[in-house]
């Protein structure tokens, strides 16, 4: 079996993660997540009518998450990107903290940086619709790039979530204390400190190890909600990707294949 190259890791892990994130937003709507209607009601949507839209979008989510997962059509990751900032913004503009939108930037900052990563920015009809092409050569400059996105968005979405916990969040609370946790309050601040402290961190000298250490963190740490576990994992999937494909960026080994063929004396061209 061929050894996948470094940005080839990274490719697969941002499309893996963006179609997770389609694909668990769109079971909440197939599950017909209450909360939901708040976000219609912004619109001028009555309950019972968000409730009957409700599967609609989740099937619509579903359907182009699984597509992009095999075939990565540009036309898809963008929509991603738009779709996660406004689903996002949702919840500010009906009264959540403006925590709730950061922390989820790694559910427009994946797509983004899979975009980023493919090159070319056309944005004609034929480059729209075109798939993305997990082979193709990645400069030293275009990685940087990524890398320096990403350990931005790593650094929000740590950020947003020790301040959702900073804020006493009620449904944070209810998950330390369903742990055993008798002071889930101070478990709350202590939590809050540790993630924003952690996301400065990763934005100001992020370390391999520390990226790492964060990546299992995130992912124990998002199976304790109380209802539909699987589906809540699988909606943070950007999350994870961010992490995991920061961590392959700063691989001093990884490189790229432009330099590695300069080094190996083969011409490459632009």
């Amino acid at each position: 079996m061929q050894t996948l190259t470094n940005t080839q890791k990274i490719h697969y892990i941002l499309r893996i993660a963006a179609a997770m994130c389609f694909i668990g937003h769109g079971a909440f709507g197939i599950l017909t997540k209450s909360i939901w209607c708040n976000y219609f009601a912004l619109f001028g949507i009555d309950k019972m009518t968000a409730y009957r839209l409700m599967p609609l979008v989740g099937l619509i989510d579903i359907t182009l998450g699984i597509i992009l997962l095999f075939k990565p059509v540009r036309a898809i990751a963008l929509w991603l990107v738009v779709w996660a900032i406004l689903t996002a913004l949702f919840r500010p503009l009906s009264g959540e903290p403006i925590a709730e939108f950061i922390e989820r930037a790694g559910n427009f900052g994946a797509p983004l940086c899979l975009l980023l990563l493919a090159g070319g920015s056309q944005f004609n009809s034929r480059w729209l619709f075109s798939t993305i092409n997990a082979n193709v050569t990645v400069g030293e400059k275009s990685l940087a790039h990524v890398r320096s996105i990403l350990r931005v968005v790593v650094f929000v979405l740590l950020a947003g979530h020790g301040w959702i916990n900073l804020l006493g969040k009620t449904s944070l609370l209810g998950q330390y204390h369903s742990l055993g946790f008798s002071n889930p309050a101070d478990i709350a601040i202590f939590t809050g400190i540790f993630e924003v402290l952690a996301g400065f961190a990763v934005l100001i000298q992020p370390a391999r190890p520390l990226v790492f250490i964060l990546l299992i963190w995130k992912m124990g740490s998002e199976l304790f909600y109380p209802h539909y576990e699987i589906f809540e994992w699988i909606e943070r999937g950007g999350s994870y990707g961010s992490l995991l494909a920061l961590f392959f960026c700063l691989d001093p080994k990884g490189g790229t294949e432009r330099n590695r063929e300069k080094k190996q004396g083969v011409s490459v061209y632009s």
